[in-house]
């Protein structure tokens, strides 16, 4: 699979397949990408969402260059959908409060951002070359608002620390033993194993079906746009930071980072 477009979106018997399609960047996050992911989540009328990435990777969290490595302010167009969606970062917010159930069908990495999107879903099915990790910290960054409100409750509080603090990147083995994904199958299992899930959602009453969504999600989410804002407003000022540069530097330059506390 290959194309010009970042997002390719099809529908098939009320399944509608998200693909991130930057296979040479590792299906990075670019505002363009970001953009394409919350237009086609708040525009679509599947039954179901399965979301995967072409190539090797699931998703490799924000491009490096073009948002983490750019001192430059986000596009207004960016901003303007924040403001819209209350700080919270508006692809997640489509993601988060879409009463259409989602897939993440991880084929490889899904890190940084990539294991937010994944922590999103509803339903998380693990190739055996994927892997996790909430990378954040060793950019000096907070984390986004999935990786506050959801991973906890997959994990643990205790085991989700333990992946915020460090960094730590796990296998999709470690993945399922822990509770962060369903099942872990191979590779070529992948998406046949996701789309039957999704087929079988779909067989079901829609209307019942998103009423049962919303109903997990009012009684154990937080007000995610609260918590996003929040999370917002943490990134924010960590980005000016010497360590959060540091971090970033050392990623382009191949290098251990040492970090300074200021």
């Amino acid at each position: 699979m290959s194309d010009e477009q970042p997002l390719l979106y099809k529908v098939d018997n009320h399944i509608g397949v998200i693909t991130l399609n930057r296979p040479e960047a590792m299906n990075s996050m670019t505002y363009q990408l970001y953009a394409e992911l919350e237009d086609t989540v708040r525009d679509s009328q599947a039954r179901v969402l399965v979301i995967t990435g072409n190539g090797r990777a699931f998703c490799a969290g924000d491009d490096v260059k073009q948002i983490l490595g750019n001192s430059a302010p986000a596009p207004e167009e960016f901003k303007a959908r924040s403001r819209r969606s209350g700080g919270l970062t508006p692809a997640a917010d489509a993601l988060l409060h879409t009463d259409i159930p989602v897939i993440a069908a991880v084929n490889g990495p899904a890190v940084g951002w990539g294991m937010e999107l994944a922590l999103m879903a509803d339903i998380r099915v693990a190739s055996e070359n994927a892997k996790f990790g909430e990378l954040f910290v060793i950019r000096g960054l907070c984390c986004d608002a999935p990786g506050l409100g959801r991973l906890a409750q997959l994990v643990g509080r205790e085991r989700a620390a333990e992946l915020l603090f460090t960094g730590e990147v796990i296998d999709a083995s470690v993945a399922a033993d822990i509770g962060l994904v369903s099942r872990t199958v191979a590779h070529e299992a992948l998406l046949p194993t996701a789309m039957d899930i999704a087929a079988k959602i779909a067989a079901n009453p829609p209307l019942a079906v998103r009423a049962l969504k919303a109903g997990l999600r009012r009684t154990l989410e937080p007000d995610w746009r609260d918590t996003g804002r929040w999370a917002s407003e943490q990134i924010q000022h960590l980005r000016t930071t010497e360590d959060s540069k540091e971090g970033v530097a050392a990623f382009l330059e191949k290098r251990t980072p040492v970090y300074k506390g200021r």
